[in-house]
């Protein structure tokens, strides 16, 4: 699989969250805004719109776990030993096109909403050319006086917001009004609301599929200017009269602004002149806003966080005397491996060949150390009964020699090869990985211990004789063939032993209570 592929899955495996996100967040804050404007005033009400950011970054945080790696016991590990040498496999095939072209449409269609949106704001600004300062206007930001009477009042940029005002600015409003003008404009850059202007679009860009996300982006607006007049009342409130009379006067902008604020349709004045009857919230009430809207907050954010945790993210150890066993709330996975990893040193190339079974939850690292050998395996459910998994193969007490993604389905072969960063180590890796730890169950099938050596034995009489020792019954025996193997058990329990027998037969071990059979694979 190549690196596009898998760089896809983890795309749209966080765009669906930030899609979730972002959804259950805007939709919150549409729910919200309008009563909160009622009991708390319009300033609480547009803070309502940190929701969906704060959602989205909820929903990307990492998760804490209860350890970054797992070393199973040899309870859990079957492990296998010969010296024959492995075929050499490729990667296997992946049907994940279509991920790779739905994240490319994503941020195509991302950056041509950026680049529209840089386009508008070129042309906003193109429109000033000629602009003069204002240079007795009372404002910490600077204030220019635009060529045309059709560009202004507005506030416009983030980094270096300006203030513009039309060119028939004193003709056009009194001083009263004028005063206004400047205070609403000022009390936008004092707001910061150039930056909630391109945090907005930003967002809006991102999600440029989502209908959700251009209407959030409207009323964000509509909030944010109302927001803006109640911040102006607070300080001119015996103004009203003229206040009204400046939005009258006011044009509509005919230019869009993606980062900044214009006196826009988008903003109905009616509603706006319609609130400069209604009294401000006292102090108390704002507080009280502050207080309620920071509760919301910490209960989206939260929420987020925890829906999205991986399944089996919160692992509850179980200790005994002998080994531990990983018990998980949810799935977990075995991979059934086959591995080889040759040494050349100089004359002489060492192969150290091992099967083994590693059981691990969703996105948590198993290890086996077997002999120098040791394998580290991490695997993560990719949808549609797949799963990614990342494997570390090395000698025991160094750095991992070499690291392979795989990506396929449950229950079916899985093939990687390739040689270490030094040149000199080989590996063939052959994985099935499976739902649930069927390794865990032979292992634990009987508490006897199995030592001593086979030479030039059969499969079925190395079964039979474990099997007398474990107390089983051995169903379909014949099944193992007569080809001779040699063992070496070195107090191992019954049911890997058998697993070994069986995995040199290239069968399938099922135990159903004391009764033994084997089937084909």
């Amino acid at each position: 699989m190549s690196s596009v592929e898998l760089t896809g899955i983890d795309w749209l495996g966080r765009g669906w969250l930030l899609i979730l996100a972002f959804t259950a967040a805007a939709l919150m804050a549409a729910a919200l805004r309008r009563p909160c404007r009622r009991l708390f005033g319009a300033e609480r009400a547009f803070q309502l719109w940190l929701l969906p950011p704060l959602a989205l970054l909820a929903s990307q945080l990492p998760h804490a776990t209860a350890a970054p790696a797992v070393m199973l016991s040899p309870v859990v590990v079957a492990i296998t030993s010969a010296a024959t040498a492995l075929p050499v496999y490729a990667a296997g095939p992946s049907a994940t096109d279509w991920r790779v072209w739905t994240m490319l449409l994503w941020l195509l269609g991302s950056m041509a909403s950026l680049l529209q949106a840089v386009l508008a704001q070129a042309r906003y600004r193109m429109r000033l050319c000629g602009a003069t300062s204002v240079v007795d206007a009372q404002s910490r930001w600077p204030v220019l006086r635009a060529p045309g009477a059709d560009v202004g009042p507005a506030l416009i940029g983030a980094w270096h917001a300006r203030i513009v005002l039309p060119a028939d600015f004193e003709q056009r409003y009194d001083a009263g009004e004028r005063a206004l003008i400047l205070a609403h404009e000022t009390a936008h850059a004092r707001r910061g609301d150039g930056w909630w202007c391109l945090l907005a679009r930003v967002l809006a860009a991102l999600f440029w599929f989502h209908p959700l996300a251009w209407w959030a982006l409207a009323a964000l607006r509509h909030d944010q200017e109302l927001a803006c007049d109640a911040a102006v009342l607070r300080e001119h409130g015996v103004q009203r009269r003229s206040y009204a009379n400046a939005m009258l006067k006011t044009q509509s902008a005919a230019f869009a602004l993606p980062v900044g604020c214009t006196w826009s349709p988008r903003h109905p004045l009616t509603e706006r002149i319609a609130m400069l009857k209604l009294p401000s919230p006292n102090r108390w009430r704002r507080n009280t806003g502050m207080i309620a809207g920071i509760a919301v907050a910490i209960v989206v954010a939260g929420s987020v966080y925890a829906a999205s945790a991986p399944q089996g993210e919160r692992p509850a150890w179980k200790v005994r005397a002998d080994h531990a066993t990983w018990k998980v709330r949810g799935q977990e996975y075995q991979l059934d491996m086959q591995v080889e990893l040759s040494t050349d040193a100089g004359h002489e190339r060492h192969a150290e060949n091992v099967a083994l079974a590693l059981c691990m939850a969703p996105g948590k690292a198993a290890m086996a150390s077997v002999g120098t050998l040791r394998v580290e395996a991490t695997t993560v459910p990719a949808g549609d009964r797949q799963v990614r998994i990342d494997l570390a193969v090395g000698n025991t007490g160094e750095s991992p020699l070499a690291h392979s993604q795989l990506l396929g389905a449950l229950g079916h072969k899985l093939h990687a090869a390739g040689t270490g960063g030094d040149g000199k180590h080989a590996y063939v890796i052959d994985v099935t990985p499976q739902a649930g730890c069927p390794a865990r169950a032979v292992a634990e099938a009987s508490p006897v211990k199995v030592t001593g050596h086979v030479t030039n034995s059969t499969a079925r009489a190395v079964a039979e004789s474990i099997a007398a020792k474990a107390g089983w019954t051995l169903a379909n025996p014949e099944a193992l063939g007569h080809a001779p193997v040699t063992l070496s058990f070195n107090d191992m329990p019954a049911g890997t032993a058998m697993q070994r027998v069986a995995d040199l037969a290239g069968m399938k071990l099922v135990l159903d209570g004391e009764r033994v059979r084997f089937t084909p694979r």
